[in-house]
């Protein structure tokens, strides 16, 4: 099929988007009794997308029963935000309750979007009567090492000192690297016998083992908690693995941390089961973690990602989103670790998904395969796909963010905002506020 009967027949199949109640009517209705939706972004740092997956999110709460909100976020962090919502924490404002998001890239989280929608998430856990179970939001992610044993020794200190005595000296092996767990990777990865496999992996069977013990609290809120606890002891085990994995390449770092993220899924619907609920699952996270690696070159490189494994797992009962832009301003750094700055998208590149998308001429607009399932979708069967994370940097734009992806094989559906805006940090640095300029941009690609 020629170019312009590929875009002409685009146009006649996409449902634009104009910010009306009914926009997303057809992608609802493809749901079915999904019991996974996952949402994904082609940035860290874009506002339409932040506010489409929130307002998603939303109808799937209120409308099919969702419970189960999970980001690509660290477990201690977003746990501290779960408490705010389900009205158990000390936390006074949705604003006090993000105070974790510390690391970078904090604004992933502490960002206006996502504090108006822990805001709403508060109020419509208020309004549900005592007897019916509330929603909570849950990390997937592994890089909380230290933040997690914290977590497990400060369970034990209030529940059973003996065994938080026993953890302290566990954990201890930890303190001759200090606090930067990347050192610790670096030591360990290169002797083994420096590793504290071992301790990591003890405590988290101390906590399975002794589960009935801990338990001797009736009620919800104690299992709750117990749970809590020994995700964390497992999320230490496996960073653990993961840094000490980081020296041996990216498959390796890459595959731990999409298995592991789900797992804790996978974990927090066995909970809420065993506690008679019926748990649904929302998961933000990148396109990479969530549309199916193996309809990407990701697959030749031997990764897998959450898309792929949730989809294997659970055949069926899982619907991918995913997420995509031709041009626009996002919120990232030039480098690991460095200020977040408001930057220019650079238009998609020609034999792009972004770039065909443009063509269609049609400003913002929801692409359903399910919809079409059976039918030809009028799709190239491969073309390059952007993937901004936190960092950006357009001067590589082709080297540094492009892959080769069969995006109807990838994705259930995928939304396409034409022009995008940086999500707005709730700390706006200086080098936010100034923004750039698309024609500082070095000339070569």
């Amino acid at each position: 099929m020629a170019a312009d009967e590929v875009l002409e027949r685009l146009r006649e199949i996409v449902n634009p988007l104009t910010d009306a109640e009914s926009d997303y009517e057809p992608l609802r209705q493809s749901l079915g009794d999904a019991k996974f939706v996952m949402l994904g972004e082609a940035t860290h740092g874009t506002h339409e997308f932040y506010k489409a997956r929130a307002e998603l999110t939303k109808h799937l709460i209120e409308e099919k029963g969702f419970n189960v909100i999970a980001w690509e976020a660290d477990w201690p962090d977003t746990l501290r935000v779960n408490r705010f919502i389900r009205g158990r924490g000390e936390d006074r404002t949705a604003l006090e309750a993000l105070s974790d998001f510390k690391r970078f890239p904090s604004w992933m989280w502490r960002n206006r979007d996502v504090l108006g929608f822990v805001e709403w998430l508060r109020a419509h856990n208020q309004r549900l009567p005592a007897s019916q179970p509330k929603v909570g939001v849950y990390g997937l992610d592994l890089y909380s090492l230290h933040a997690s044993i914290r977590s497990v020794i400060d369970y034990l200190e209030d529940h059973e000192p003996v065994l938080a005595k026993e953890a302290k000296q566990r954990y201890g092996c930890f303190e001759e690297f200090g606090e930067d767990p990347q050192h610790y990777g670096m030591v360990a990865g290169l002797n083994r016998s420096l590793s504290c496999e071992e301790q990591v992996v003890q405590q988290l069977l101390e906590l399975q083992h002794r589960s009935a013990e801990l338990l001797r609290q009736d009620g919800k809120l104690a299992e709750d908690e117990l749970f809590f606890a020994t995700q964390n002891a497992a999320v230490a085990k496996d960073a653990e693995e993961y840094y000490r994995a980081m020296y041996r390449g990216r498959p390796n770092t890459w595959n731990l941390r999409d298995k592991h993220m789900v797992e804790t899924l996978d974990r927090l619907v066995e909970h809420f089961q065993t506690q008679g609920e019926h748990p649904k699952a929302v998961v933000w996270a990148h396109n990479s973690h969530l549309g199916d690696a193996r309809a990407t070159s990701m697959a030749m490189r031997g990764e897998w990602n959450v898309g792929q494994l949730v989809r294997e797992w659970h055949e069926q009962e899982a619907f991918v989103v995913g997420f995509s832009t031709f041009q626009g301003s996002v919120t990232a750094a030039s480098d690991w670790g460095e200020p977040a700055e408001r930057k220019t998208i650079r238009p998609g590149l020609e034999g792009s998904y972004e770039r065909m998308f443009h063509g269609v001429h049609v400003p913002n607009f929801l692409l359903n395969f399910e919809a079409h399932s059976g039918k030809r979708i009028p799709l190239p069967p491969e073309l390059l796909e952007r993937a901004i994370g936190v960092i950006y940097r357009p001067e590589t734009e082709r080297m540094s963010h492009y892959f080769f992806a069969r995006m109807a094989e990838q994705f259930d559906a995928v939304i396409h905002f034409d022009e995008t805006h940086a999500v707005e940090p709730l700390e706006r640095t200086s080098e936010w506020e100034r923004g750039e300029f698309p024609d500082t941009y070095p000339s070569a690609m």
